[in-house]
């Protein structure tokens, strides 16, 4: 394996500039990831030159096959440090016949080996790095990422940042979901039920190719991707809704239960047809709503439904505040060709509302919420209509709590973001606009395509500058309603007691009648001086600092000036001044940028007429089809904006963020109330009563394993320097954790939980230059095995596996 000489690396993590250190030996292949020209040997490559060691042949090559091998081993090592060089025998599309690798791998071996100039052997990357630590090299130092890159002028990998932005929300949101599922499934306990999220695993395990959930596959592969996510989650569901009825039966049991939940996958487009049934006069609603967090928790829940009379009571019979909101057309025509389109089947008329109601959820624990048609005195009916307001004034300033937003009558258009309780207040715009995607020119033919993302000039088309405005006004959420075109529609909501706004966008088909392919982006604009600076996050951990038109480790010459700043985000991004920190954070994987001071633009969707030469061999333009009636793909997202004084940004990003990844899980029922009391455990916690989880910690992994172990990860949210509240070392009870079991042993493991820590090897490596002696990492300390605390420092993962 091989490597050019400056591009050996020790990455060095060093958020917010403290001497935090946790090395990372990493390298650039001089080339690509394939071996030096000549010594591929693909079965239907024609241009292969394979070992011909057979004497009584006329093509006997041995010689010059080992000449060419040792003249292309010197080139490599002449760039590279040590006299250790790797070759990656291999590339895209290799291996279909693995014979004709190996055959020729193995001549090349013996015959090179006698030669003797050269050393050859088959290798691991283990065996390479234990090779190069020996050597007792000194390696320069990295500290930033390699985001973003490009192969050429024109031709920055961006663009897949973004692409197939369903497919991305569509992993994202079953990624949540699994982690929910396993954690039920441990709760339930080894029974005849197994280990039912397995199908799921396998499904998402195989969308985490690097051409799968990236968006650069062809159609119909994401298609299979798609259809193999669909499957492995149609039989979890089965198993949470089985488990469920074991867990909240008070006997445990599941075989006699008439109980049986259903779950609605399709909510976001309304369809959910257990909560559109008509009330009966006997049956409740039982909406059960489980918790994966290790904090209790209180939000909001939005169900159709189509009785405008209804109560809603918790799970010791209190009415809970409630409003009912009218379901958009939007949101109905949707329904109506997605549901046609995913199931097969023709969906009756779109609820006509949706009901909205506080839940409040223990710690990795459940509640229940029974909705029925009101009766006798209990009910008083309070909160529960919500107005439609057709703006009159000016400014329509809206929030049924201490966060507020106003917009302008006149265009529609956001004007600026307030909270009374922490003094905020920020003039800030937020508009949809599209870049045209390039498809070449006369001096370079590169097109925007999955991979990359080239506009057609660095100034973006506005989709409108004046909006239809419309509001609606309830004792729980605030909804605007602006219709950008006929294919951009957004709805902002502010929820009582909410310190962000949570923003509803729609984005499609996207027109292309004009022959134009169009990347779509929401741009917000606040008053605010940023110095060209914005942070990224990374896979959802670090926060990354971003200077535009800068790279730390060269004179970047400025090619792409919108493209060329585009940066992956998983979690979210945000900016800041001396006086506020803006920060958004997103329900999928996106590209993003601050191209102007004060600005934060996010690509929600992209559809392009051409390809972009990187592979995939067909343009990015996603169609779905109910029979011979074929549009453009609609893109259904929601991204979540919140204003905070410099400094307190950090708590609302790294806590609700994962919210935003580990929603409630909803199952629904029809039972008749008081009969589900009587044989029901309403709520329930695995924790101990009045124990949850720091704010900065969360569990990651909560898995039963086939050998009859619990896998337990657990991480701190939070980095270094960070917040100088949470940013510190913290504890957590394990015994507390796991009330209602005793654990009798505890091992803990490396990340992947396939070697014990205490055998695992720690590499350090000599670093150019680096005379810095600041202090050590914070970590949590060794495990005592009676009292079962564990210790996490910022950025700290742990891994464990249990036995009960």
């Amino acid at each position: 394996m091989a490597r050019l000489k400056n591009f050996w690396f020790i990455f060095t993590v060093d958020p917010f500039n403290c001497t935090i250190k946790l090395q990372i030996f990493t390298n650039a292949f001089p080339v690509h990831y394939s071996p030096p020209d000549g010594f591929g040997f693909e079965v239907l490559d024609e241009s292969i030159i394979p070992v011909q060691d057979d004497l009584s042949l006329f093509d006997y090559n041995v010689e010059e096959r080992v000449n060419d091998f040792v003249a292309a081993a010197i080139a490599q090592a002449n760039v590279t440090r040590t006299n250790h060089i790797m070759w990656t025998m291999g590339d895209d599309f290799n291996y279909q016949y693995a014979e004709s690798w190996f055959r020729n791998m193995d001549k090349l071996i013996e015959h090179v080996n006698k030669d003797g100039r050269v050393h050859a052997l088959y290798s691991t990357p283990s065996i390479y790095t234990d090779a190069k630590h020996a050597s007792n090299e000194s390696w320069p130092v990295k500290y930033d990422d390699y985001f973003p890159y490009a192969d050429s002028t024109n031709a920055y990998w961006t663009g897949y940042f973004t692409s197939r932005p369903t497919f991305k929300r569509y992993v994202r949101a079953y990624s949540g979901y699994y982690l929910a599922a396993r954690q039920i499934e441990f709760l339930v306990g080894r029974s005849s039920l197994g280990l039912f999220t397995s199908s799921l695993e396998d499904a998402m395990g195989i969308a985490q190719h690097h051409d799968a959930v990236s968006g650069t596959a062809k159609q119909h592969t994401t298609d299979d991707y798609s259809k193999r996510l669909a499957l492995g989650a149609s039989k979890v569901e089965n198993g949470v809704n089985t488990a469920l009825t074991c867990l909240t039966n008070s006997n445990r049991t599941c075989v006699s239960s008439v109980t049986k939940f259903e779950q609605c996958p399709l909510l976001n487009i309304s369809y959910c047809p257990s909560t559109e049934k008509a009330s009966s006069s006997t049956k409740s609603l039982v909406v059960v709503v489980y918790n994966p967090l290790g904090w209790e928790r209180s939000d909001f829940i939005r169900i159709p439904v189509n009785d405008e009379n209804l109560a809603v009571k918790n799970s010791v019979g209190t009415i809970v505040e409630s409003q009912l909101v009218e379901v958009d057309n939007v949101t109905g025509n949707l329904r109506k060709f997605y549901v046609k389109a995913y199931l097969g089947i023709t969906s009756d008329k779109a609820p006509k509302y949706w009901l909205v109601f506080q839940a409040s959820v223990p710690p990795m624990g459940w509640n229940s919420y029974y909705i029925s048609k009101p009766t006798g005195a209990a009910y008083n009916g309070t909160g529960y209509a919500s107005a439609v307001v057709s703006p009159s004034n000016d400014t329509i300033e809206v929030g049924p709590g201490p966060l507020k937003m106003s917009f302008s009558a006149a265009s529609g258009q956001l004007k600026r973001m307030f909270n009374s309780i922490s003094g905020v207040d920020l003039p800030i715009q937020q508009s949809f606009l599209w870049y045209r995607s390039s498809e070449g020119d006369s001096m370079d033919s590169q097109a925007s395509g999955a991979y990359i993302f080239r506009p057609d000039g660095n100034t973006p088309t506005t989709v409108s500058s004046s909006v239809p405005l419309k509001v609606i006004r309830g004792p729980l959420v605030d909804e605007v309603h602006q219709q950008f075109s006929s294919w951009v529609y957004q709805i902002t909501r502010l929820y009582k007691n909410k310190e962000h706004a949570e923003v509803e966008y729609t984005i499609g088909p996207i027109p292309v009648d004009d022959d134009i392919g169009k990347e779509v982006i929401t741009r917000m604009t606040a008053n605010m001086v940023t110095n060209s600076t914005f942070y990224t996050d990374s896979n959802g951990r670090d926060f990354l600092k971003r200077v535009r038109n800068f790279r730390e480790d060269w004179d970047l010459q400025v090619t792409q000036p919108v493209a060329g700043n585009y940066y992956p985000v998983n979690l979210g991004l945000y900016i800041a001044d001396g006086n506020y920190e803006l920060s958004v954070l997103v329900d999928r994987a996106v590209g993003a940028s601050s191209i102007q001071d004060g600005q934060l633009e996010i690509m929600l969707h992209r559809r392009m007429l051409k390809d972009d030469a990187r592979g995939v061999g067909e343009p990015l333009d996603e169609v779905v089809c109910v029979g011979k009636d074929c549009q453009g793909l609609t893109a259904r997202g929601t991204y979540y904006v919140n204003v905070e004084k410099i400094g307190h940004g950090a708590h609302w990003r790294r806590t609700y963020g994962q919210q935003v990844y580990s929603p409630f899980l909803l199952a629904f029922t029809h039972e008749e109330e008081t009969e589900w009391k009587s044989y029901s455990v309403p709520k329930a916690s695995m924790m101990d009563a009045n124990y949850s989880l720091p704010d900065n910690v969360a569990i990651v992994t909560l898995q039963n394993l086939d050998d009859g172990t619990t896998l337990l990860r657990l991480a701190h949210l939070f980095q270094a320097a960070e917040d100088p509240q949470y940013s510190v070392l913290t504890k957590v009870d394990l015994r507390k954790v796991f009330g209602k079991r005793t654990i009798k042993e505890l091992t803990e493991t490396n990340l992947s939980a396939n070697q014990k820590k205490s055998d695992m090897k720690k590499l350090n490596w000599k670093v150019v230059g680096d005379t810095e002696n600041g202090p050590a990492p914070i970590k949590g300390g060794p495990v005592d095995s009676q009292a079962l605390v564990i210790e996490l420092g910022p950025m700290e993962i742990r891994t464990f596996l249990l036995k009960f």
